[in-house]
């Protein structure tokens, strides 16, 4: 594929793209900052501060939005730093709606050490939802005019695992495309004949065949009898800068990634998935969706704070991955 047509296919058919809805239960102000030296016991100066809204759906709907896709987030807020996702998602100017609970929303924090380039990540467990907030959730989705709808992330204390696997029977319903990104018993729960596309790291891989899965072959493997039992349609791998690999209805699609400078990983799979998804709506090819999803991973990693992947950015490196491809 040349250049010219590749960034074409990226920026056509907008007109056509479907909403895509996520659904984020455990949304979190995410703050990013660096520190020249982290020391225990030590008051720890830090730079470069970084708001942004954060959390597994939050994160794919802004990346879905910066690539010209129509999102929806639909979204779990409560307490004075709910207000301040529900605004950081006003600035981004990525259409929300709001659920709202009695606890408040988590902050998250993660501090890059500029002495060596580690990330340290401190994710906080998040309010213990009411039973009455999830059903609410739930309601919520009856109603929602989406192609797609999407479960990213954690779930928070107080929901029951099979939750997502709710949502899948919601959207099934409704004649909508179900996608979930997530993990533990919460995974587990979800997978089945509702799943249009299961999204899963290296990880989340082996722990759902229960073995481990050392290389590609077996991954393929792995992937193509995940299908053939029925956990989703569609299942990709994300394997960071490994590249990807996904199994659909024809066959099993592997490609690498472009090398890039890593800055920050938070929110690197939800771009992935915003980039795979943007690409399934638009009609492209399973190759081409893969590799937009691989660019716009890719993208994310470059940027400091949390899914900040760029759209000009994500077109050259897809460009870029499809000419090696």
């Amino acid at each position: 594929m040349s250049q010219i047509i590749a960034s074409q296919v990226i920026a056509t058919q907008v007109i056509a793209t479907q909403i895509i809805a996520t659904l984020t239960l455990n949304p979190a102000v995410d703050v990013a900052c660096v520190a020249a030296e982290i020391r225990p016991t030590h008051k720890i100066r830090t730079m470069d501060e970084r708001l942004d809204p954060g959390g597994g759906g939050i994160n794919v709907a802004r990346v879905v939005h910066e690539l010209g896709g129509e999102a929806l987030a639909v979204i779990m807020t409560g307490g004075v730093t709910g207000r301040l996702v529900e605004e950081l998602l006003d600035q981004a100017e990525v259409p929300w709606q709001g659920l709202p609970i009695g606890g408040r929303t988590r902050i998250c924090l993660n501090v890059q050490e500029r002495a060596t380039r580690l990330e340290y990540r401190f994710v906080s467990e998040g309010p213990l939802i009411a039973e009455a907030e999830w059903r609410n959730s739930l309601d919520l989705l009856h109603g929602i005019d989406a192609g797609w709808i999407v479960a990213s992330g954690s779930l928070p204390r107080g929901v029951p695992d099979d939750f997502y696997a709710r949502v899948g029977r919601i959207a099934a319903a409704h004649g909508r495309q179900f996608a979930i990104d997530t993990s533990g018993p919460a995974l587990h729960a979800a997978i089945g004949p509702d799943v249009a596309l299961l999204k899963l790291s290296h990880g989340e891989l082996e722990s759902l065949v229960g073995h481990p899965v050392r290389d590609a072959n077996g991954m393929a493997m792995e992937i193509a009898e995940l299908m053939r039992r029925g956990a989703a349609r569609m299942v990709a791998v994300s394997l960071g800068q490994d590249g990807a690999i996904l199994g659909h209805a024809d066959g099993i699609v592997r490609l690498p990634a472009p090398p890039v400078e890593t800055c920050g990983t938070v929110g690197a799979g939800d771009s992935f998935m915003a980039g795979l998804l943007v690409g399934l709506t638009r009609g492209m090819p399973a190759c081409d969706a893969l590799a937009l999803a691989i660019a716009a991973g890719s993208a994310s990693v470059e940027i400091y704070g949390t899914a900040r992947a760029r759209r000009d950015k994500v077109e050259a490196l897809f460009r870029q991955i499809r000419e090696k491809a």
